[in-house]
């Protein structure tokens, strides 16, 4: 239940001595009219990008969800049944609190300079609450190369160095194992299923979200070429997505916004708000970008105009997963309440947008995706609860599934050149299952993270994995 400060019935003398007794107390006074970070960052997103009108009429907030209650005091938006409330700021169309602005104004005439120290004091504790908020929310994310026996991150020190890390085929007895290509070690990487933050694109750049800052490592050199740090407009990062012809990298934010950016330049080329929590999921399909939400929004953005929102989808829970199949005719969608939903290529669908098929799940639907040589057939990896793998033919709806591998699917990748499948395991297991298809038989298998695989992305020339696990530790596997 909302507690909403009513300045009518409440006397003077009791708002005096609650005011005063709250600054004694190094507490900040609630309902101190405060702009908030994300409304300041809104305002200069318009002042700089204001070619952009971000809330047209075609939009539609995210506000009808479920999971959303409305006071009927101040219609102030409350997070019912969202995961992680403390972390995800929430944000709307420009709305602003006029109760709060209000509670701002004295019923009886003051000493100026009394309410004005009284002011200070109060700012400046909120300052610091916001402060302290926003240093233990972020964090600085790095990657740095193990550098084996003189590398001083922890993990190494503690014993964990390449040696254990290896490479095993399970058709040819008689391989040496395998070290991997190279090994990183990140700072500031999430532990969390549902987030989707690795991408190779087809100029050999890898991006992965580290906190509240991306950064784009070079697979060929293996070096770290830029670090874009966004801790100014989120807490962290979300998701990444590089848009298959260029060298634009979409960015979604635990704020809801969407930004894209140019690695080359090393600038912002805009940011598409309307989210009102974590963007978990992003999907190209040539120029239009498709963003999932917490909140079970999938928005679809036209990068190409100002109007940039052309349709939205709907979904009762979190959506975990988005991907467009290679011929850009589906897109599939995964949601917490395990539903898997096939929708038809349609950017510009009205809210009465209807999939294809929706298929229930035993458990979340994250780790998802497409056949790179047939169209048509979509892999899904189950849950903690499920463990297997599941292969679906869309033509057909028939699937096939492997047996269980008795720990959580986090993440999987097709390997084009060998006809396989790989599965980043989550726990007990923490490795990188490949599986031989069609008959989905174990065929080999990369070992050595000691944290569940929450992400793998493919290297263009589709011969090697970068796998990144929940231990802060990442490797580059040649698979063939």
């Amino acid at each position: 239940m909302c507690q909403v400060f009513d300045a009518v019935n409440t006397t003077y003398s009791n708002f005096k001595s609650n005011f005063v007794k709250r600054l004694s107390a190094e507490v900040p006074v609630a309902s101190s009219p405060v702009t908030t970070r994300w409304r300041q960052s809104q305002t200069r997103d318009l002042a700089a990008y204001s070619f952009e009108e971000e809330h047209s009429t075609t939009e539609l907030p995210e506000a009808s969800a479920s999971v959303l209650k409305i006071t009927p005091e101040n219609q102030t938006l409350i997070l019912g049944s969202y995961e992680e409330p403390r972390n995800t700021p929430i944000k709307g169309n420009f709305e602003t609190n006029y109760s709060a602005l209000r509670f701002g104004k004295a019923p009886h005439a003051l000493d100026r300079g009394w309410k004005e120290n009284i002011a200070s004091k109060g700012q400046k504790c909120l300052n610091q609450l916001f402060s302290t908020q926003k240093v233990a929310h972020q964090v600085n994310g790095k990657m740095q190369l193990c550098e084996q026996s003189q590398c001083v991150w922890k993990g190494c020190r503690d014993g964990v160095r390449d040696e254990s890390f290896y490479l095993k085929r399970f058709s040819d007895i008689n391989s040496s194992i395998l070290q991997p290509e190279v090994k990183i070690h990140l700072t500031g990487l999430r532990n969390d299923y549902y987030l989707n933050i690795l991408d190779w694109n087809f100029q050999n750049l890898v991006a992965i979200a580290l906190g509240s800052s991306v950064c784009i490592w070079n697979g060929e050199n293996h070096n770290r070429i830029e670090n874009m740090d966004l801790n100014l407009t989120c807490n962290y990062v979300s998701s990444v997505s590089w848009i298959k012809e260029g060298s634009c990298l979409a960015v979604g934010t635990s704020e809801g916004e969407v930004q894209l950016w140019d690695v080359v330049t090393k600038k912002r080329l805009r940011n598409m708000l309307g989210h009102l929590s974590v963007v978990g999921a992003l999907s190209w399909n040539h120029c239009i970008l498709s963003s999932g939400s917490r909140l079970g929004r999938v928005y679809h953005h036209d990068v190409r105009v100002a109007q940039h929102h052309v349709g939205t989808l709907h979904h009762k829970q979190a959506v975990c997963a988005l991907k467009w199949s290679f011929d850009g005719r589906l897109l599939s969608s995964g949601c917490s309440d395990g539903l898997l939903t096939i929708w038809p290529h349609d950017p510009g669908v009205s809210a009465q947008g209807q999939p294809l098929k929706v298929i229930p799940q035993p458990t979340a639907v994250k780790a998802m995706n497409w056949c790179p040589w047939q169209s048509a057939v979509l892999a899904v990896g189950g849950g903690m609860k499920d463990g297997h793998l599941h292969i679906l033919d869309i033509n057909t709806w028939r699937s096939i599934q492997t047996p269980s591998t008795n720990s959580q699917i986090c993440s999987l990748i097709w390997l084009p050149k060998t006809k396989e499948i790989a599965t980043g395991q989550g726990t007990p297991k923490n490795d990188v299952t490949v599986w031989a298809c069609p008959a989905l038989a174990k065929s080999g298998g990369f070992f050595g993270h000691r944290g569940r695989v929450l992400h793998l992305a493919l290297s263009p020339d589709q011969t090697r994995v970068f796998s990144a696990a929940a231990d802060g530790t990442a490797c580059v596997w040649n698979c063939c």
